[in-house]
């Protein structure tokens, strides 16, 4: 509050310097000094309180460039007001703030090369193959949401509160949704005074119910006066810049903080380039400024949504400059609007380190063919952009979409939160799909260049294990090996193991020859009769897999075989 009551005094001071006429015709009785004092100390306390009340109200940072209006409006009153050679100064500073006026307006026209290069990123192929042994956090924040709401319950003074703004991040090595309990409104907030806590649920497993734990919260978004927590964070910061909403992160404790990320105008209050957080306990209000570099490690997105969608949006628009992207658009790509959070989707690799997903597409009508994607690191805001196969032609995060519509339109179900994985060395679509109430129906995995390759089942787990064999039988094999050869084998069935997946059953068994296979009833129907002692002949492709995928099978006895 004190940082903003000296910049305030600063404010009116120069108001007071810019709109009272210093040069004045001297009277005997020393009237005119008097008024003008007067004058002077009226337009510095009238200064002091509209800065004071309108950072206040507005919470906007305290830089002088962001009144460049009110220079306009006090250079101009202070060279009419003015006269001799006071008023021609005066009318310089007039014509100097039309020119700083000139220079923010225009900023969009002339900075698009340095906006393109503070969001540069390094370019790759491919990502790496997803670990099948892991649950990607697939849960969509819809369900998430719905299960939270149907639990809020739990909360004592139900009807005080309401849920808050959804979060993803890690916590002990887990993936989670975590939701702040809110304020329902103004009188709730007077009674209240704290808010009880938050919701937790886990991201990989839809089955899992919510559970509210308890932590007083005082300074939350939805608080009033100096608890609003992003008042009071500006009250602490006043000349900080800061991109984004405000996100709920939880340590390894459970104990709740809130974040913000701050940075710095690429020009003239135009652009944005991430620079660190300020960390804020949500019970004390006690604040914390710290660069990327620094950020503690329970923080998973010290980034914030809202600044990747930004970059993202100067990396696609302005590889060539500003007019390019208006009229010619020479390499423009534009990020796809089909994420969970501000345009991106939060994902975590192998590491457990959070990243945003966005896929880019053709600025052309009507094509939904992509042209790349890229992955955001969540702590550093590090980039990395994917080209994929040049030769072959990716179905952007739309057309994955539109094909699950299809899929299911008669029971009027759709899509959320779709995100390209590498499944088996094939650049593969996975997709949480809800009913019209939101409610979690499956998981659809598409491929993204042979979209006529997919499948869907309750689970992700259940998805892959029939996206294997899908693929298998596409002609596509797993594990990026594209050229398996294929072999021929006939034996023995040792063991044998059948597990129920979607609408199809997967068969797993052993034979004399110590190798392991695999077939879905979608390939062979017949193979959900096979059992331990079964004498077959198959042909399977030669991935090198622990489970190698079967493309025919023949089960001696059961059916003849063909000459």
């Amino acid at each position: 509050m004190t940082k903003l009551l000296i910049a305030s005094a600063v404010i009116g001071l120069i108001a007071s310097v810019l709109l009272t006429p210093i040069i004045t015709k001297k009277r005997e009785d020393g009237g005119s000094k008097k008024v003008i004092g007067y004058f002077f100390i009226g337009v510095f306390v009238l200064g002091f309180l509209a800065t004071g009340i309108t950072v206040y109200v507005t919470k906007m940072d305290v830089n002088w460039l962001a009144f460049w209006p009110a220079i306009i409006l006090l250079t101009l009153g202070g060279a009419l007001l003015a006269s001799g050679i006071e008023r021609k100064i005066k009318g310089v500073l007039f014509l100097a703030s039309l020119g700083v006026a000139v220079y923010v307006l225009s900023a969009p026209l002339w900075n698009a090369n340095e906006k393109f290069k503070s969001a540069e990123m390094k370019e790759e192929v491919e990502i790496k193959p997803f670990d099948e042994t892991q649950t990607p956090a697939s849960v969509p924040p819809k369900f998430a949401r719905n299960k939270m709401k149907k639990a809020f319950g739990q909360v004592p003074n139900t009807s005080y509160y309401e849920l808050g703004r959804l979060q993803i991040q890690k916590v002990k090595g887990e993936y989670v949704y975590i939701a702040p309990v809110e304020f329902s409104g103004f009188f709730k907030w007077m009674n209240g005074g704290t808010t009880p806590g938050y919701f937790i649920m886990s991201a990989t497993d839809s089955a899992d119910n919510p559970k509210f734990v308890k932590q007083e919260m005082k300074y939350v978004p939805s608080a009033y006066l100096n608890s609003n927590l992003e008042r009071h964070i500006r009250l602490q910061h006043p000349f900080l810049v800061f991109c984004g909403d405000v996100q709920l992160e939880i340590d390894d404790d459970g104990k709740p903080y809130y974040i913000r990320s701050y940075g710095e105008f690429i020009s003239a209050r135009n652009g944005f380039d991430v620079k660190g957080i300020v960390l804020v306990d949500a019970l004390t209000g006690k604040s914390e400024v710290i660069k990327l570099e620094d950020v503690p490690e329970f923080i998973d997105g010290a980034v914030s949504p809202e600044t990747v969608s930004l970059q993202n949006s100067y990396f696609g628009n302005y590889v060539h400059g500003f007019w390019n992207s208006q009229f010619g658009k020479k390499d423009v790509k534009l990020p796809s609007d089909e994420g969970t959070e501000a345009n991106v989707s939060p994902i975590f690799d192998e590491k457990g380190d959070m990243y945003y997903f966005t896929d880019f597409t053709s600025p052309k009508e009507g094509v939904d063919s992509m042209l790349g994607y890229s992955l955001t690191n969540a702590r550093t805001g590090q980039a990395t952009y994917y080209t994929g196969n040049l030769d072959a032609s990716y179905m952007d995060s739309q057309g994955n979409l539109q094909i699950i519509e299809k899929k299911f339109i008669e029971k009027k179900w759709s899509g959320e939160m779709p995100v390209l994985y590498n499944f088996y060395g094939e650049a593969s679509w996975l997709t949480a799909v809800l009913d019209s109430n939101g409610f979690l129906q499956n998981y659809f995995i598409v491929s993204a260049a042979n979209p006529e390759i997919s499948v869907y089942a309750t689970t992700p787990k259940e998805a892959l294990k029939l996206y294997k064999t899908a693929l298998s039988r596409g002609g596509t094999t797993v594990e990026g090996s594209s050229h398996a050869e294929e072999k021929n084998v006939s034996g023995k069935v040792l063991r044998v193991y059948k597990e129920r997946l979607g609408e199809y059953t997967v068969v797993s068994f052993l034979l004399n020859n110590g190798e392991n296979y695999l077939v879905s009833s979608e390939t062979e129907p017949l193979a959900i009769y096979l059992q331990e002692g079964d004498d077959v002949i198959l042909t399977y492709g030669d991935t090198g897999e622990q489970f190698l995928p079967v493309r025919s099978l023949i089960i001696k006895g059961l059916i003849e075989e063909k000459s």
